[in-house]
């Protein structure tokens, strides 16, 4: 980054997210004097640990920001908790819900690898599991998986395998060859997205799904034991349901064969977003460098959107 930036020397670097690039990033933006805006900032569990190490990264990201752009309300209070100046806090949704609403919406997207193998009958399910927090717990996940392949409904379970050595040789060992599996190697995000819009919902462990799966009406079955995205559970997007093969079972046949518990999911109001979280930042940060005040306040603005 050092020598973009001594280049480039641009008025603000822009971080997204809680990924350790993310924080290196913005400390070197930070060595070279250079104001950073964090993107989707101010989301935390209760403990520093969990989601490791992606809650420290955001944290440590926070202390090197400038300018914070926070998804939700409650986003903004856990930095404003944090001591961080209110003026410099700013609420717009999330630019993941732009990226994927726009992605989603469009009639060319690629087929994922494989889908056609699952029974176009039956209900399909994306899956996703990689967490380091849940390396210990693979195996029983992975049995977990395998018994909601065995439900009466016939649910068709399709996984984007991430290739740690700590997931891809136990997913592959419990569930190569079971009818109803499709097991592929990691996919492109055009690809991911055609998953998810053609699924009925989403088991994962990973954090933006969270987000983006539910803005397209997919209920998401959260295979954590805490969660950065407390608003999702809140709206009724989410639930969480752990690493324990029964919960896990148990969530998946609810929402396979009650259709009212599965409609109040898909049909609750996403939390994180309406689509213009990009533009909103883009506005906010052009009038804060040329020394003017945005003209219409976000907290209003994201209120009368209801992404509170």
């Amino acid at each position: 980054m050092e020598p973009v930036l001594r280049e480039a020397r641009p008025d603000v670097v822009l971080v997204h997210g809680d990924t350790a690039t993310s924080t290196a990033a913005a400390l070197a933006a930070f060595y070279q004097r250079i104001p950073v805006g964090h993107v989707e900032a101010g989301l935390r569990t209760s403990n520093r640990w969990l989601p490791y190490p992606e809650e420290m990264n955001r944290r440590l990201t926070a202390t090197l920001a400038t300018y914070h752009f926070a998804p939700t309300l409650l986003a903004r209070e856990h930095l404003l908790a944090e001591n961080v100046t209110a003026g410099d806090v700013v609420v717009t949704g999330n630019t993941v819900i732009d990226a994927f609403l726009e992605t989603a919406a469009r009639d060319d997207l690629p087929v994922p690898p494989r889908w056609t193998q699952l029974d176009s009958s039956a209900p399909a399910i994306v899956v996703t599991a990689h967490r380091r927090e849940n390396h210990a717990y693979m195996r029983e996940i992975c049995e977990a998986l395998r018994a909601v392949a065995e439900l009466p409904s016939k649910p068709q379970l399709y996984w984007p395998v991430h290739p740690s050595p700590r997931v891809a040789p136990i997913a592959h060992e419990i569930l190569d060859g079971m009818p109803g599996v499709v097991l592929v190697d990691p996919i492109d995000y055009a690809e991911m997205v055609a998953a998810v819009r053609g699924s009925a919902f989403v088991l994962t462990d990973s954090g933006g799904l969270q987000e983006e799966a539910p803005c397209i009406g997919k209920p998401v079955l959260v295979m954590r034991e805490e969660t950065e995205r407390p608003e999702g559970l809140t709206a009724g997007t989410l639930a969480l349901v752990g690493h324990d093969r029964e919960r896990i079972v148990a969530a998946a046949r609810l929402l396979l064969e009650d259709r009212t518990a599965y409609g109040a999911m898909a049909h609750a109001r996403n939390p994180y977003g309406d689509g213009h979280a990009a533009s909103r930042i883009a506005r906010w940060l052009v009038a804060r460098l040329r020394g003017g005040a945005y003209p219409e306040p976000f907290e209003a603005q994201i209120a009368a959107a209801q992404l509170s």
